[in-house]
């Protein structure tokens, strides 16, 4: 992975060897609208850059965005990957990797989830402050590189307790309803059963996605400290489900997808 690392970031790194990036972001289904706040210096398409994967979604740009939001350097990725897209784990969270090697030093991750937590409803964020592994492998599996992080990283505090509080005072002075909770990473791509969704809230989520985790492992075996948020884009109540196409998700998240900014780029201003 070295060797492969290194051409990549290389390859960045001629295209505008003095842009630094501070801060990191990965930006989920429907919620590229945060792009609109950075002020762009350049940009890279996925299919450009060496070894970067590509997403095969077509609601996802796939470019790699770096310039400055609120007086900070940052690169973002407009468009994730997802394991059901047919990518290892190690290929989803690569990104991550170039951007360490880029010199971030925070990691803001964003997507779309399904509520199971009757509490919070469809259209409401939920700043996540735990998270359960559903996927079927770790992006850690294999050889460990000791440089990279060690070889039994510790996930006790997966999120940045510091950075939930700040984010969770912004939305309180913006008057934006946001909740903390834990979010459940499934493999997808289908929706979830009934007795699916009844099976995740009694082990203890509050939403559920098919992303996000395996980026915040493989921070976390890199010490980037992370903040993670979920726009809840459906209603996973047993007793209340209702079929959900991805229009309607999608366009859950592209009404609530301001709120998500507006607290994004409050809490980037304050690092």
């Amino acid at each position: 992975m070295f060797q492969t690392l290194r051409e990549t970031v290389e390859y960045i790194k001629r295209k505008n060897d003095s842009f630094q990036p501070e801060i990191g972001i990965v930006l989920g289904t429907g919620l590229g609208g945060l792009v609109n706040e950075i002020e762009v210096e350049f940009s890279l398409m996925y299919s450009n850059i060496p070894n970067f994967p590509i997403s095969t979604l077509e609601f996802h740009s796939g470019k790699l965005i770096f310039g400055t939001l609120k007086g900070k350097k940052v690169v973002a990725m407009q468009g994730r990957l997802h394991y059901y897209e047919g990518y290892s784990m190690q290929q989803i969270t690569f990104p991550i990797r170039v951007m360490k090697a880029l010199g971030i030093q925070y990691l803001f991750v964003s997507n779309a989830a399904g509520s199971l937590n009757s509490d919070f409803k469809k259209g409401d964020l939920m700043v996540i402050n735990d998270h359960i592994n559903l996927q079927p492998e770790s992006p850690l599996r294999g050889s460990n590189d000791p440089d990279m992080g060690p070889r039994f990283p510790d996930m006790s505090q997966p999120y940045h307790k510091e950075l939930i509080k700040k984010a969770l005072d912004i939305a309180a002075e913006e008057g934006i309803t946001c909740h903390q909770g834990v979010y459940v990473s499934v493999t997808g791509p289908n929706l979830e059963t009934k007795a699916e969704y009844k099976y995740l809230r009694i082990i203890g989520g509050d939403a559920v996605g098919m992303s996000t985790v395996p980026e915040v492992i493989v921070a976390n075996h890199m010490s980037i400290p992370v903040f993670a948020i979920s726009v809840l884009t459906d209603e996973g109540f047993p007793e209340e489900l209702q079929p959900v196409s991805l229009e309607e998700i999608i366009e859950t998240a592209r009404i609530a997808e301001p709120r998500m900014t507006q607290i994004l780029s409050q809490l980037i201003s304050q690092l």
